[in-house]
């Protein structure tokens, strides 16, 4: 059998959670959702420029959960992202393949670097 106690109060913990419920950590995701769309359409391959020129974002809260979402509205005839067919590739009518250029990830890593290193800041200054 395993036994726990505890003795004392969640004073220290309430106050510094009430403080953090106070400030909108997050209000910055908008400049960050935008850097990042700056960042993807810079780095998105162009032929066109059609599938650079069409990215967009979303912020999402969902229960206290805060999330950017990423979008490309460039499809092509079958309905499929072209942002996705250049970045894993894809077949060609007449059995060729096209080669993907990973692209998203390396755009998109500093923004998620600098949205971590914001938060880290926000919650270590009370």
């Amino acid at each position: 059998m395993v036994t726990f106690s505890s003795r004392g109060n969640f004073e220290n913990i309430d106050r510094w959670l009430g403080r953090m419920s106070r400030r909108e950590i997050f209000s910055a995701l908008d400049g960050y959702a935008r850097q990042g769309v700056d960042a993807l359409a810079a780095a998105t391959p162009t032929a066109t420029g059609e599938t650079a020129a069409s990215w967009d974002y979303e912020i999402h809260k969902t229960f206290g959960t805060y999330s950017i979402r990423w979008t490309n509205s460039h499809v092509d005839d079958q309905g499929t992202p072209i942002a996705i067919l250049l970045e894993v590739g894809h077949g060609t009518g007449t059995g060729g393949y096209v080669e993907g250029i990973d692209y998203i990830m390396p755009a998109i890593r500093p923004i998620f670097d600098a949205i971590a290193e914001s938060v880290w800041r926000e919650v270590t200054s009370l």
